[in-house]
């Protein structure tokens, strides 16, 4: 089930780069966000109700809603978008694996769990491997202040986001299951979204166009629906260290669906920088089995 569930965040964010990039053009990409959310929201609620599965709960836990619906559906891609407008998205998406380092170092923080070596380990060869993947473009970037301002608002958004993986923990851990817990959250993250397109003037507009509306579909069931409900599930199954490594792999699969899609060119060095990554996967999941003593017989 563990691997399932990984394979289905992987896979799910990996696409969304792509289904993402469908939907420039017309509406502003902060009112595109809030459809998102806005459209994944209703069909959490709708599903819910129409399977039996709503729960009462406790009015003191929308406190814990709200920060996980601040954190992850709504701060933490109004950074990222801020973001991509000073930094190619490319180069945002390897800043936003620092989650990795993020929520070991959060989870020691605020749970006392200090990280192991094999979760560090395997970390940083992931990190260094999406390092290199995007090497090249990292070789265009210009230093300066625009750029280091891009940079500050990704590393701001994967800590806002690991921030949200923490309040996930405490927003359950009453009895609250997962998605009743994740479709609140999401209707505060939601609400929020509205709030600062409202703020910013933002007209609510919807581009009708099929390629906009499929990729709006796709981003509020599979991106946000399924992949969240089931990052979230790795998080109380593995530990928040651990389940940031899908931060790792999701833009190999970004990347593989450029290459088929985008005319994207595989090198050297990117080739190394997925040897890499798959080496830090191996670390973090694979365990050895355990040495078995060889008897060895002595002659008199």
């Amino acid at each position: 089930m563990t691997a399932l569930l990984f394979i289905t965040v992987v896979l799910a964010w990996g696409f969304t780069w792509f289904a993402i990039k469908l939907q420039l053009g017309i509406v502003a990409p902060e009112v595109s966000i809030l459809w998102r959310f806005a459209l994944a929201t209703a069909l959490m609620w709708a599903g819910l109700a129409a399977t039996g599965r709503l729960q009462r709960v406790d009015l003191r836990q929308h406190g814990w809603f709200a920060a996980m619906g601040i954190c992850l559906f709504c701060v933490n891609y109004i950074l990222t978008y801020a973001a991509i407008g000073h930094i190619a998205s490319g180069v945002a998406s390897v800043i936003f694996t620092t989650v990795t380092i993020f929520n070991p170092l959060n989870q020691w923080l605020f749970r006392g769990e200090r990280p192991s070596r094999r979760v560090l380990s395997a970390a940083l060869l992931g990190m260094v491997g999406i390092v290199i993947l995007f090497g090249e473009t990292f070789a265009g970037v210009a230093v300066d202040a625009g750029t280091a301002l891009g940079v500050a608002l990704q590393l701001a958004a994967a800590l806002v986001f690991s921030l949200g993986n923490f309040a996930s923990l405490r927003a359950t851990a009453n009895g609250t299951n997962l998605p009743n817990a994740v479709t609140r959250a999401m209707t505060w993250g939601t609400v929020c979204l509205a709030l600062f397109c409202e703020a910013r003037g933002a007209a609510f507009v919807i581009d009708p166009s099929p390629g906009y509306l499929l990729s709006l579909l796709y981003l509020a069931v599979i991106g946000t629906i399924a992949a969240f409900l089931a990052y979230l599930s790795l998080v109380a199954r593995l530990g928040a260290d651990r389940a940031a490594y899908v931060t790792v792999l999701y833009p190999v699969v970004a990347l593989a669906v450029s290459s088929a899609f985008e005319a994207y060119h595989w090198s050297p060095w990117s080739i190394t920088g997925l040897a890499l990554v798959g080496l830090g996967n191996i670390v973090l999941f694979v365990r050895l089995p355990p040495n078995r003593a060889v008897a060895l017989e002595t002659r008199a």
